[in-house]
């Protein structure tokens, strides 16, 4: 049977949610029902003050087709000063899918990642007072995504795509005025739960401007898909060449010019 949770529960008797207290906050009924949550809060949030915000918009699919890549959007335009953004599978392996740091981005992406089993997927999104804004939705899946081998790493492909980058620029869908970034990096993207493959990732990308200056940060962890396409809300609908530059957990570096070119 499809489960699907709206995210919400915002302390209605206070004004602001980032005014909660950290001990009121943390005692918040988990909307998911998910048993993992207070272990999840513990490691990932530590004693920050935690709000349940339905302005964190979480959208995945009802029923994983494929647990190697399920495609998750993100999105918390209602908040002000995001600092960083967290996604979190609760009954993942390995529960942790990606850190985001928008610094001039707006707060939202899109990404594919590995589902082992059915579970709620997170994301927190910390705002610059240092509160974590917690919204979600549930995924169910057959399962296995994490323990498998990627297509690449079967073939033995990966070795000859390593690092290749490509990306365009598109009209945002969330916001006017605002440029969606979308990329693709090759990479086989290893969880190291397969036998005798060990864990083999992406683990960092930063965009840049034409003057250098960072205009996101992005670290990825295991669960990430294989070759994974990330896209990012830039503001501003006139965008001048971006690099985008990283590195694995191997030290293989990124390095990748994206051209102006605006698509329909």
């Amino acid at each position: 049977m499809k489960r699907r949770h709206a995210m919400g529960g915002v302390l209605a008797a206070l004004a602001a949610p980032w005014a909660v207290s950290a001990p009121a906050a943390n005692a918040q009924k988990d909307p998911l029902n998910s048993m993992q949550w207070e272990d999840i809060r513990r490691e990932f949030l530590g004693q920050a003050p935690v709000v349940f915000d339905e302005r964190v918009q979480v959208s995945g699919p009802a029923f994983a087709e494929d647990p190697m890549a399920v495609p998750v959007s993100v999105s918390a335009l209602g908040l002000r000063d995001v600092t960083q953004i967290t996604v979190i599978v609760d009954r993942n392996p390995i529960r942790k899918v990606l850190d985001f740091y928008p610094r001039q981005a707006l707060p939202a992406l899109s990404f594919r990642f590995k589902l082992e089993q059915a579970s709620p997927v997170r994301a927190a999104v910390r705002t610059a007072d240092g509160v974590w804004h917690v919204g979600g939705t549930w995924v169910e899946s057959s399962g296995g995504g994490c323990t498998v081998p990627g297509a690449t790493r079967s073939d033995g492909s990966w070795a000859r795509t390593l690092g290749q980058v490509s990306g365009a620029l598109f009209e945002s869908p969330l916001q006017r005025e605002a440029t969606r970034l979308r990329l693709r990096v090759m990479h086989p993207m290893d969880t190291g739960l397969v036998a005798g493959v060990p864990a083999f990732y992406l683990n960092r990308l930063a965009v840049l401007d034409e003057a250098g200056r960072e205009l996101l940060l992005f670290h990825g962890h295991e669960p990430l898909s294989e070759n994974p396409v990330l896209s990012f809300e830039l503001p501003g609908r006139e965008q001048a060449s971006l690099r985008v530059r990283g590195s694995d957990n191997n030290g293989n570096r990124i390095d990748a010019a994206i051209g102006r070119r605006l698509l329909p």
